[in-house]
């Protein structure tokens, strides 16, 4: 009996987290399962969860649709994403950097203001500048602009992640490196770099899903050339058409796709992630 006591907390622990992965797992699992019903199925049997009679030409008529080109979606959400990932991988760990390792004046004050960034979001208010600053040298009507922007961004919060990482690391190794002739910069790219590999993994995957499931401003910077949307914003465009109605199957299709590219990035960075997350909570 008093072993049993002791196993309730772990046993009210493991139905938690069933009852949390359940109600995740759920919702993904129904949109696949609807993905290969027929359309009448779709619209008549909304209820059931597994098909009556499976198929997969609703991925036939996704790729070889002449309204909805995914292939072609699919790609613009690919390169936007992966370059939207390396600028920000790329910033955040050159900030990071200097803000952990770099000497110069007004550095804590700067810092601060950083800081306050995480706190004030403006939201929708600076879409109309970020337009018109674009419109100025012809990005605001292609995804071209919209790769420009995170160019000028501060991933405060990656910065964070970046800098505590680096200062876990010991400065004896800059000090080596700078009596090898390693200058700040070439600490950075030769020796700091390599190691944030778990931290810029963990940076990677994050701005990853929100690259690829952004919406608002994919759909603003594409609204002269639905040739460039992306996979959130044709399928979007695709659910508030007038032919909506018979385009479920095209859509849960096309939905259950476009998860695939997040999945396939949790599960091969997962290993990193998690040594990101913990990195530096036991020092040495």
């Amino acid at each position: 009996m008093t072993k049993l006591i002791r196993k309730i907390p772990r046993i009210f622990m493991y139905l938690v987290v069933l009852f949390v992965a359940f109600i995740t797992i759920f919702p993904l699992f129904s949109t696949i399962m609807a993905s290969f019903k027929s359309n009448m199925e779709i619209l008549t049997m909304p209820e059931t969860i597994l098909p009556q009679k499976w198929t997969l030409d609703n991925y036939v008529q996704a790729f070889s649709s002449d309204k909805f080109n995914l292939a072609r979606m699919m790609f613009n959400s690919i390169w936007t994403s992966v370059a939207e990932v390396a600028i920000v991988v790329f910033i955040s760990a050159l900030c990071g950097y200097v803000f952990a390792r770099g000497e110069f004046p007004g550095k804590k004050a700067i810092f601060m203001v950083f800081t306050s960034l995480m706190f004030i979001s403006l939201g929708s208010i600076t879409i109309y500048p970020k337009l018109t600053l674009l419109s100025t040298v012809g990005l605001n009507r292609s995804l071209w602009g919209l790769i420009a922007l995170k160019c000028f961004g501060i991933p405060v919060a990656n910065m964070y992640i970046v800098r505590g990482f680096i200062n876990a690391l010991p400065k004896e190794i800059d000090e080596a490196a700078t009596i090898d002739g390693c200058t700040f910069t070439g600490i950075f790219f030769r020796i700091i770099f390599p190691l944030l590999v778990p931290a810029l993994m963990t940076i990677g995957i994050m701005a990853f899903n929100g690259a690829w499931n952004e919406y608002i401003m994919p759909a603003i910077f594409t609204m002269t050339k639905p040739e460039q949307q992306t996979l959130m914003v044709g399928i979007m465009a695709l659910k508030n058409s007038g032919e909506s109605a018979v385009s479920w199957n095209i859509l849960f299709a096309a939905a259950s796709l476009s998860i695939l590219p997040v999945l396939i990035g949790f599960i091969a960075a997962n290993k990193y992630i998690t040594a990101g997350v913990t990195a530096g909570a036991v020092k040495g």
